[in-house]
């Protein structure tokens, strides 16, 4: 816009100053009142005068047209940001229940032939799907670093680096795809123990079919990352959703009506997942990428990524390995206890998965805020906090349906009297933990966009640290201290992550962190 300021003199016109452009170049006026003494301008002071008032005013105006752009941002912007996140964050959310409801396929059609089989089942899917856990860094590098590019506008820095991660992912799949072949019989037997030894064939036929879509399954996460990190969240859902479909009409062709089984579970996952991957790529074809590309990273590129992927290894260790230690104590308490926190588990870990979009929307859309041609802290700070009142409200939504669901439905999962006062008793810290966990993954998932991962990884490990001691000593208290203890942790990491975000020196609010990030990169 453009602001005028008028100064009126005796015979003189009036003056325009405008904020753009900042320099004014004032004309050279010689100013004498012939009926009054009161105004006397002579050429030299003339000029002081009106540089000294022309720069406060400017100065002024400046800071006022700051201050409206701010006041008029939310109101403009806040409500069409909602829109934009809601857009993404919906079809983003069946990207995270799609491999659950295959797991829950696989499990009903299993379970209706065998029970061994169904048994079975359970260290089989530890080998083949908590093992991919370790390769979650891939994803969150991909979605960052095609991020940061796109905001920068650099498509060939994003080519180039998606043909890496590409090369990247496929290099582990055939890694892992060895692994499974050479060791993955010797990983059931010990996972199962003497007592369980019936179990291990038919579970070792089950890694081993799953094993030959290690290579597709990884290089398929490269893909849906950078799509999500193109903001595109529909392309890799339509991929997941026909996966879904091939799997569950799989399971039901090769295991109810063929009798293959565990097996043909297998097959039908397997396919499921090879075609889900290339349905990503082709989506990556349509928008100009060359996938089929694949490079060798430099030195210089591999170290980068190493760079961002430690951090983020580090920090899903420190996770898994508290709720590792938090399932090891809840055993140790007794067999109506494990059966309760078994039940609360996996009903906690379902509702988790809502808040998985919000951090992945924050990962796609702060970089262009932070590090883009048009970047602004301000916009910055209005999405951190869209993405926390949304995963407030998604929180309490999820809070409410879980806690309603164990209180008054829990039937569904057990007759056991004790089990169900187990899960009444622990519902107060049940609900206390779920309630911050969508607002959390918002705030870590800014944390990731902005390439604080020192300080990501390490306060991560703090809190697992302070959070295992704790549960060491409240585990004399049975379920309830160990999910009081769970929700410490919980909210001890939102507090953390709050706390960074909102210091005068963080990335929101201090251009010299965003520079010091820059020059970095």
């Amino acid at each position: 816009m453009t602001l005028k300021l008028s100064l009126h003199f005796h015979h003189i016109p009036p003056l325009n100053l405008s904020s753009p452009p900042l320099r004014f170049h004032a004309p050279n006026y010689s100013l004498i009142s012939s009926n009054t003494s009161n105004l006397f301008l002579v050429a030299s002071s003339n000029r002081h005068l009106i540089r000294i008032l022309t720069a406060r005013v400017i100065g002024s105006l400046e800071q006022n047209c700051e201050s409206e752009d701010e006041d008029e941002l939310p109101e403009k912007s806040v409500w069409n940001q909602m829109k934009e996140i809601v857009k993404f964050t919906g079809p983003a959310i069946g990207l995270w229940l799609c491999d659950p409801l295959m797991s829950l396929i696989d499990t009903a059609v299993v379970g209706q032939g065998s029970s061994t089989e169904l048994a079975a089942l359970a260290p089989a899917t530890v080998v083949c799907d908590y093992m991919s856990l370790t390769f979650m860094f891939l994803s969150v590098v991909t979605s960052n670093i095609i991020a940061t590019s796109l905001a920068k506008q650099d498509r060939e820095d994003v080519q180039h680096y998606l043909s890496i991660l590409l090369f990247i992912g496929f290099a582990c799949g055939l890694m892992m795809l060895l692994s499974t072949k050479l060791f993955g019989a010797a990983a059931l037997s010990a996972f199962t123990g003497p007592n369980n030894a019936h179990v291990v064939p038919a579970a070792n036929t089950y890694v081993q079919i799953r094993a030959l879509s290690w290579p597709a399954l990884l290089v398929g996460w490269v893909a849906q990352s950078a799509s999500l990190g193109m903001k595109d969240s529909w392309g890799p859902l339509k991929a997941l959703a026909v996966a879904s479909l091939i799997s569950g009409i799989g399971d039901i062709v090769l295991c109810t009506y063929l009798g293959y089984g565990i097996a043909g579970a297998a097959w039908a996952t397997m396919a499921s997942q090879v075609v889900a991957s290339y349905m990503m790529i082709l989506e990556l074809n349509k928008r100009g990428y060359n996938v089929f590309a694949f490079s060798i990273p430099s030195t210089k590129e591999f170290l980068k990524i190493l760079s961002l992927a430690a951090p983020i290894y580090l920090t899903s260790i420190s996770k898994v390995a508290f709720f590792s230690l938090l399932i090891y104590v809840a055993t140790s308490t007794g067999t109506q206890t494990m059966a309760a926190h078994q039940v609360m588990i996996q009903i906690y870990m379902a509702c988790t998965v809502w808040g998985e979009p919000l951090c992945q929307t924050a990962q796609s859309f702060m970089p262009e805020l932070l590090y883009g041609v048009n970047k602004s802290l301000t916009k910055a700070r209005l999405l951190v906090r869209s993405l926390v009142i949304i995963g407030a409200i998604l929180g309490l939504l999820l809070g409410i349906v879980g806690t309603s669901l164990l209180w008054l439905f829990p039937n569904i999962f057990t007759s056991d009297q004790m089990v169900i006062q187990n899960m009444h008793r622990t519902l107060i810290p049940f609900f206390i933990a779920l309630t911050v966990t969508p607002s959390t993954r918002s705030l870590e998932g800014t944390l990731l966009a902005g390439e604080d991962l020192r300080f990501f990884s390490l306060s991560t490990c703090g809190c697992f640290c302070l959070a295992a001691l704790v549960l060491l000593i409240s585990s004399r208290y049975g379920l309830v201290g160990c999910w009081f203890t769970l929700a410490g942790f919980q909210w001890a990491r939102f507090t953390v992550a709050l706390l960074r975000l909102i210091s005068p020196n963080g990335m929101l609010y201090s251009e010299e962190a965003i520079s010091q990030k820059l020059r970095a990169a």
